[in-house]
Protein backbone atom coordinates (compact mmCIF):
# COMPACT_ATOMS: atom_id res chain seq x y z
CA UNK A 1 0.00 0.00 0.00
CA UNK A 2 1.17 3.92 -0.38
CA UNK A 3 1.66 4.90 3.33
CA UNK A 4 1.98 8.37 4.39
CA UNK A 5 3.53 8.57 7.88
CA UNK A 6 2.83 10.96 10.10
CA UNK A 7 4.35 11.34 13.77
CA UNK A 8 7.17 13.37 15.30
CA UNK A 9 9.79 12.13 17.91
CA UNK A 10 11.52 9.21 19.50
CA UNK A 11 8.12 7.50 19.71
CA UNK A 12 7.15 7.64 16.29
CA UNK A 13 10.45 6.84 15.18
CA UNK A 14 10.77 2.76 15.27
CA UNK A 15 7.28 2.75 13.07
CA UNK A 16 8.80 4.91 10.61
CA UNK A 17 11.77 2.92 10.04
CA UNK A 18 10.04 -0.54 9.96
CA UNK A 19 7.28 0.99 7.12
CA UNK A 20 10.49 2.19 5.08
CA UNK A 21 12.05 -1.18 5.55
CA UNK A 22 8.44 -3.16 4.61
CA UNK A 23 7.27 -3.87 1.44
CA UNK A 24 4.88 -0.94 1.27
CA UNK A 25 5.39 2.42 -0.15
CA UNK A 26 6.22 5.31 1.84
CA UNK A 27 4.99 8.48 0.10
CA UNK A 28 6.00 10.79 2.55
CA UNK A 29 6.76 11.90 5.80
CA UNK A 30 4.26 14.58 7.68
CA UNK A 31 5.88 16.04 11.04
CA UNK A 32 5.97 19.27 12.70
CA UNK A 33 7.45 22.22 11.50
CA UNK A 34 11.30 22.99 12.59
CA UNK A 35 11.71 25.07 15.85
CA UNK A 36 14.09 27.21 17.13
CA UNK A 37 15.12 26.05 20.20
CA UNK A 38 13.75 23.69 22.80
CA UNK A 39 12.83 19.45 22.84
CA UNK A 40 10.37 20.00 20.36
CA UNK A 41 13.26 21.07 18.07
CA UNK A 42 15.56 17.65 18.18
CA UNK A 43 12.24 15.64 18.11
CA UNK A 44 11.30 17.05 14.95
CA UNK A 45 15.30 17.10 13.45
CA UNK A 46 15.50 13.82 13.85
CA UNK A 47 12.82 11.86 12.40
CA UNK A 48 12.97 14.34 9.73
CA UNK A 49 17.11 13.47 9.27
CA UNK A 50 15.87 9.86 8.46
CA UNK A 51 13.69 10.26 6.05
CA UNK A 52 15.78 12.63 4.27
CA UNK A 53 18.39 10.13 4.38
CA UNK A 54 16.15 7.35 3.00
CA UNK A 55 14.85 10.19 0.46
CA UNK A 56 11.08 10.44 1.40
CA UNK A 57 9.93 13.70 0.64
CA UNK A 58 8.66 15.58 3.99
CA UNK A 59 5.49 17.94 5.09
CA UNK A 60 5.38 20.14 7.82
CA UNK A 61 2.93 22.39 7.97
CA UNK A 62 1.67 24.03 11.46
CA UNK A 63 -1.65 22.66 10.66
CA UNK A 64 -2.31 19.58 8.65
CA UNK A 65 -6.59 20.48 8.86
CA UNK A 66 -5.80 24.18 7.01
CA UNK A 67 -6.92 23.51 3.37
CA UNK A 68 -2.97 24.34 2.70
CA UNK A 69 -2.14 21.09 4.69
CA UNK A 70 -5.15 18.90 3.19
CA UNK A 71 -3.79 20.37 -0.03
CA UNK A 72 -0.53 18.43 0.82
CA UNK A 73 -1.15 16.02 1.79
CA UNK A 74 -3.50 15.01 -0.87
CA UNK A 75 -0.06 15.79 -3.33
CA UNK A 76 1.32 12.46 -2.01
CA UNK A 77 -1.38 10.52 -2.84
CA UNK A 78 -1.75 8.01 -0.09
CA UNK A 79 -3.63 5.09 0.35
CA UNK A 80 -3.57 5.43 4.38
CA UNK A 81 -2.40 6.79 6.60
CA UNK A 82 0.13 5.83 9.74
CA UNK A 83 0.45 7.97 12.90
CA UNK A 84 2.35 8.09 15.72
CA UNK A 85 2.74 10.40 18.61
CA UNK A 86 1.73 13.49 15.67
CA UNK A 87 0.07 15.58 18.13
CA UNK A 88 -3.24 17.14 16.18
CA UNK A 89 -6.48 16.02 16.36
CA UNK A 90 -6.76 15.10 12.51
CA UNK A 91 -10.22 16.79 10.77
CA UNK A 92 -12.73 14.76 8.93
CA UNK A 93 -11.52 16.04 6.07
CA UNK A 94 -7.73 15.22 5.96
CA UNK A 95 -8.95 11.39 6.88
CA UNK A 96 -11.37 11.91 3.88
CA UNK A 97 -8.34 12.17 1.71
CA UNK A 98 -6.96 8.23 2.08
CA UNK A 99 -9.17 5.89 0.65
CA UNK A 100 -8.40 3.47 3.54
CA UNK A 101 -8.37 6.39 6.13
CA UNK A 102 -5.74 5.79 8.95
CA UNK A 103 -4.43 4.31 12.01
CA UNK A 104 -2.94 5.37 14.87
CA UNK A 105 -0.22 3.88 17.39
CA UNK A 106 -1.04 4.58 20.67
CA UNK A 107 0.99 3.77 23.96
CA UNK A 108 -1.81 3.03 26.25
CA UNK A 109 -4.20 0.35 26.49
CA UNK A 110 -6.72 2.04 25.72
CA UNK A 111 -9.55 3.40 26.27
CA UNK A 112 -7.03 4.13 29.28
CA UNK A 113 -4.98 7.34 28.67
CA UNK A 114 -6.47 8.86 25.80
CA UNK A 115 -4.01 12.12 24.92
CA UNK A 116 -0.92 13.33 23.97
CA UNK A 117 1.07 11.62 27.04
CA UNK A 118 0.06 8.51 27.69
CA UNK A 119 3.06 6.89 28.75
CA UNK A 120 4.35 9.86 31.50
CA UNK A 121 0.35 9.33 32.79
CA UNK A 122 0.39 5.19 33.10
CA UNK A 123 3.70 5.68 35.34
CA UNK A 124 2.50 8.43 37.61
CA UNK A 125 -0.80 7.17 38.60
CA UNK A 126 1.30 3.48 39.39
CA UNK A 127 -0.02 1.54 36.58
CA UNK A 128 1.76 -2.19 36.58
CA UNK A 129 1.26 -2.82 32.90
CA UNK A 130 0.68 -0.48 29.75
CA UNK A 131 1.01 -1.43 26.00
CA UNK A 132 0.68 -0.43 22.71
CA UNK A 133 -3.07 -0.24 21.05
CA UNK A 134 -3.36 0.45 17.44
CA UNK A 135 -6.61 2.39 16.45
CA UNK A 136 -8.73 3.09 13.47
CA UNK A 137 -8.33 7.32 13.05
CA UNK A 138 -11.16 9.02 14.22
CA UNK A 139 -12.47 12.68 14.23
CA UNK A 140 -12.43 12.48 18.53
CA UNK A 141 -9.13 12.18 20.44
CA UNK A 142 -7.77 8.10 20.72
CA UNK A 143 -11.32 7.00 20.28
CA UNK A 144 -11.48 5.01 16.89
CA UNK A 145 -11.74 1.26 17.30
CA UNK A 146 -9.59 -1.06 18.32
CA UNK A 147 -7.53 -2.93 15.50
CA UNK A 148 -4.84 -4.33 17.88
CA UNK A 149 -3.48 -4.06 21.46
CA UNK A 150 -0.41 -6.19 23.14
CA UNK A 151 0.32 -5.64 27.06
CA UNK A 152 3.78 -4.86 28.75
CA UNK A 153 5.01 -4.72 32.18
CA UNK A 154 6.26 -1.57 33.33
CA UNK A 155 9.69 -2.24 35.43
CA UNK A 156 9.81 -1.12 38.78
CA UNK A 157 12.04 2.15 38.02
CA UNK A 158 11.05 2.96 34.89
CA UNK A 159 11.20 6.63 33.92
CA UNK A 160 8.70 7.66 31.00
CA UNK A 161 11.78 7.90 28.46
CA UNK A 162 12.78 4.06 29.26
CA UNK A 163 9.46 2.65 28.88
CA UNK A 164 9.16 4.45 26.11
CA UNK A 165 12.30 3.04 24.19
CA UNK A 166 10.39 -0.18 24.81
CA UNK A 167 6.55 0.61 23.55
CA UNK A 168 8.20 1.91 20.59
CA UNK A 169 9.57 -1.09 18.38
CA UNK A 170 6.28 -2.94 19.84
CA UNK A 171 4.24 -0.34 18.07
CA UNK A 172 6.15 -0.93 14.86
CA UNK A 173 5.35 -3.91 15.03
CA UNK A 174 1.56 -4.05 15.44
CA UNK A 175 0.99 -0.66 13.06
CA UNK A 176 2.36 -3.87 10.12
CA UNK A 177 0.50 -6.62 11.09
CA UNK A 178 -2.42 -4.09 11.15
CA UNK A 179 -1.59 -2.91 7.38
CA UNK A 180 -1.34 -6.39 6.19
CA UNK A 181 -5.12 -7.41 7.95
CA UNK A 182 -6.59 -4.18 6.33
CA UNK A 183 -5.02 -5.21 2.91
CA UNK A 184 -6.02 -8.43 2.90
CA UNK A 185 -9.58 -7.28 4.57
CA UNK A 186 -9.04 -9.20 7.50
CA UNK A 187 -8.78 -6.41 9.96
CA UNK A 188 -11.34 -6.27 12.51
CA UNK A 189 -12.07 -3.59 15.14
CA UNK A 190 -13.56 -3.77 18.33
CA UNK A 191 -15.61 -0.37 19.88
CA UNK A 192 -13.81 1.30 23.16
CA UNK A 193 -15.55 0.75 26.31
CA UNK A 194 -16.68 4.26 27.26
CA UNK A 195 -16.94 3.82 30.92
CA UNK A 196 -13.53 3.42 31.12
CA UNK A 197 -11.92 5.85 29.73
CA UNK A 198 -9.45 8.23 31.48
CA UNK A 199 -6.98 10.92 30.33
CA UNK A 200 -3.42 11.89 29.61
CA UNK A 201 -3.09 15.13 28.91
CA UNK A 202 -0.25 16.88 27.17
CA UNK A 203 2.41 18.04 30.28
CA UNK A 204 3.44 20.70 31.21
CA UNK A 205 6.43 22.31 33.43
CA UNK A 206 4.07 22.62 36.72
CA UNK A 207 3.36 18.87 36.57
CA UNK A 208 6.89 17.98 37.57
CA UNK A 209 5.93 20.06 41.37
CA UNK A 210 6.42 16.94 43.83
CA UNK A 211 2.89 16.28 45.31
CA UNK A 212 4.44 15.40 48.90
CA UNK A 213 0.90 14.35 50.13
CA UNK A 214 0.84 11.64 47.75
CA UNK A 215 2.04 8.09 49.70
CA UNK A 216 5.83 7.34 49.52
CA UNK A 217 5.31 5.02 45.81
CA UNK A 218 3.65 7.52 43.91
CA UNK A 219 5.82 10.17 44.95
CA UNK A 220 8.29 8.03 43.23
CA UNK A 221 6.02 7.47 40.56
CA UNK A 222 5.91 11.04 39.63
CA UNK A 223 9.81 11.58 39.66
CA UNK A 224 9.62 8.77 37.08
CA UNK A 225 7.30 9.98 35.35
CA UNK A 226 8.69 13.20 34.20
CA UNK A 227 11.94 11.72 32.89
CA UNK A 228 13.24 12.56 30.56
CA UNK A 229 10.73 15.99 30.59
CA UNK A 230 9.48 18.27 32.43
CA UNK A 231 11.48 16.67 35.65
CA UNK A 232 9.92 16.52 39.04
CA UNK A 233 11.39 19.48 41.09
CA UNK A 234 10.94 20.82 44.57
CA UNK A 235 11.79 23.48 46.91
CA UNK A 236 14.00 22.98 50.16
CA UNK A 237 13.32 25.26 53.00
CA UNK A 238 15.26 26.08 55.27
CA UNK A 239 15.54 28.93 58.34
CA UNK A 240 17.24 32.23 57.33
CA UNK A 241 17.78 31.38 53.42
CA UNK A 242 15.75 31.50 50.39
CA UNK A 243 14.24 28.31 49.23
CA UNK A 244 16.31 26.01 47.04
CA UNK A 245 14.91 24.66 43.75
CA UNK A 246 16.31 21.05 43.61
CA UNK A 247 15.51 18.48 40.67
CA UNK A 248 14.72 14.82 41.87
CA UNK A 249 15.79 12.26 39.00
CA UNK A 250 16.02 9.41 41.35
CA UNK A 251 14.38 8.55 44.72
CA UNK A 252 12.91 5.11 46.25
CA UNK A 253 10.33 4.90 48.59
CA UNK A 254 10.04 3.84 52.53
CA UNK A 255 7.25 2.35 54.23
CA UNK A 256 7.44 3.69 57.46
CA UNK A 257 8.17 7.61 58.26
CA UNK A 258 8.20 9.30 62.16
CA UNK A 259 4.78 11.55 61.82
CA UNK A 260 5.31 14.61 60.20
CA UNK A 261 3.44 16.98 57.36
CA UNK A 262 4.57 15.59 54.31
CA UNK A 263 7.34 17.31 52.85
CA UNK A 264 8.88 17.44 56.20
CA UNK A 265 13.13 15.99 56.41
CA UNK A 266 12.14 13.03 59.39
CA UNK A 267 16.07 11.31 58.31
CA UNK A 268 19.24 13.41 57.27
CA UNK A 269 22.74 12.10 57.73
CA UNK A 270 25.88 12.47 55.58
CA UNK A 271 24.48 10.46 53.09
CA UNK A 272 20.92 10.07 53.00
CA UNK A 273 17.76 12.19 53.18
CA UNK A 274 14.63 10.76 53.80
CA UNK A 275 11.24 13.05 53.25
CA UNK A 276 7.84 12.46 54.84
CA UNK A 277 4.90 11.67 51.59
CA UNK A 278 1.18 11.35 52.96
CA UNK A 279 2.00 7.47 53.88
CA UNK A 280 6.04 6.42 54.49
CA UNK A 281 8.48 8.33 53.34
CA UNK A 282 11.19 8.63 50.18
CA UNK A 283 14.56 8.64 50.45
CA UNK A 284 16.58 10.81 47.58
CA UNK A 285 18.91 8.93 45.66
CA UNK A 286 19.77 11.20 42.81
CA UNK A 287 19.25 15.10 42.62
CA UNK A 288 20.01 18.47 40.31
CA UNK A 289 20.86 21.63 42.20
CA UNK A 290 19.43 24.56 39.77
CA UNK A 291 22.20 25.48 37.32
CA UNK A 292 24.32 22.29 38.58
CA UNK A 293 24.42 18.80 37.29
CA UNK A 294 22.88 15.86 38.43
CA UNK A 295 24.73 14.35 41.37
CA UNK A 296 24.45 11.24 44.61
CA UNK A 297 22.52 12.65 47.42
CA UNK A 298 25.90 11.88 49.03
CA UNK A 299 27.45 14.68 46.80
CA UNK A 300 25.12 17.32 47.37
CA UNK A 301 25.01 16.46 51.51
CA UNK A 302 28.82 17.50 50.91
CA UNK A 303 28.34 20.75 50.36
CA UNK A 304 24.60 21.32 51.65
CA UNK A 305 23.58 20.98 55.79
CA UNK A 306 19.80 19.30 55.64
CA UNK A 307 18.53 19.03 58.43
CA UNK A 308 15.46 16.97 60.57
CA UNK A 309 12.50 19.33 60.61
CA UNK A 310 13.45 21.44 56.69
CA UNK A 311 10.59 21.41 54.69
CA UNK A 312 10.21 20.34 50.75
CA UNK A 313 7.67 21.80 48.73
CA UNK A 314 6.35 24.71 46.74
CA UNK A 315 8.55 27.76 46.11
CA UNK A 316 5.87 29.26 48.74
CA UNK A 317 4.82 27.26 51.53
Amino acid sequence: MRVVMMGTGAFAEPTFLALLDSRHQVAGLVTNPDRPSGKEREMVRHIKQLAVERGVPVFQPESINTPEGVAGLRAFAPEILVVAAYGQILSAEVLEVPPRGGINVHASLLPKYRGAAPIDWAIYHGEKQTGVTIIRMSTRLDAGDMLAQEALDILPDETTGELEARLAPLGARLALQVLDQIEAGTARGQKQDQSLVTKAPKLKKEHGLIDWSRSAELVCCQIRAMQPWPTAYTYWHRPGKPPLRLIVLRASPQPTAAPAMPGTVVAASAEQVAVAAGAGSVSLLTVQPAGKKPMPIADFLRGHLVQVGDRFGSETL
